[in-house]
């Protein structure tokens, strides 16, 4: 089953997405009842002044923010411009060699999160396409890691018929945040701190 026949088994029919996340992917998702609606929702989220942002569990230390302009082909083998910006929240040395680090996509190509810090060679812990698979194991395995680590944080954007901005935070879920407290017990204040000084 889809999160669409979630949604509409608790909402009823006529739900629709206005974007997606990857299956294992958790966070912000945006749903609309009808087509008209779901346009003006996807022509809000394109706009320059949407601000979307991913937390990520990723190998290695990230020890500084950096922007990455990589260009991403498309499911039909095209280039296309692709720009997100990585912060480091923490970073845990041997033997848990890892960061957790916020990503914002200022474009929204397929799987551009994921392909961003592979390219960084920070991929994703979890990620079987673009992460390491021994790494992998030893995540699930040692930390009982039975997911990509990647969370659709938050999402600011101007909704349609609106003038002001509304911002969307999902709370990161207790299998991931589990992995997280093992790793940094003091995760959160370190997050908040950071969302504190760049929005």
């Amino acid at each position: 089953r889809t999160l669409v026949d979630l949604v509409r088994e608790a909402h009823g029919p006529g739900y629709h997405p206005v974007h997606r996340l990857d299956r294992q992917t958790s966070g912000v998702v945006v749903f609309a009842r009808d087509p008209d609606a779901v346009r003006a929702w996807q022509a809000a989220l394109d706009a320059p002044e949407a601000d979307k942002r991913y937390l990520a569990l990723v190998r290695g230390q990230v020890l500084a923010a950096t922007e990455v302009d990589h260009p991403i082909k498309d499911t039909g083998g095209v280039l296309r411009d692709a720009r997100s910006f990585v912060e480091p929240v923490v970073r845990r040395p041997e033997p848990w060699r890892s960061s957790l680090v916020r990503v914002r996509i200022y474009t929204g190509r397929t799987h551009q999160v994921r392909r961003h810090l592979a390219h960084l060679s920070h991929p994703v812990i979890g990620d079987a396409n673009h992460g390491k698979g021994a790494l992998n194991r030893a995540f699930r395995d040692g930390l009982g890691l039975a997911r990509m680590a990647l969370h659709a944080r938050s999402l600011a954007l101007v909704p349609p018929d609106a003038t002001t901005p509304a911002r969307f935070v999902a709370p990161v879920p207790d299998d991931l945040a589990a992995v997280l407290d093992a790793l940094w017990p003091d995760w959160r204040a370190a997050l908040a701190d950071v969302e504190r000084a760049t929005g």
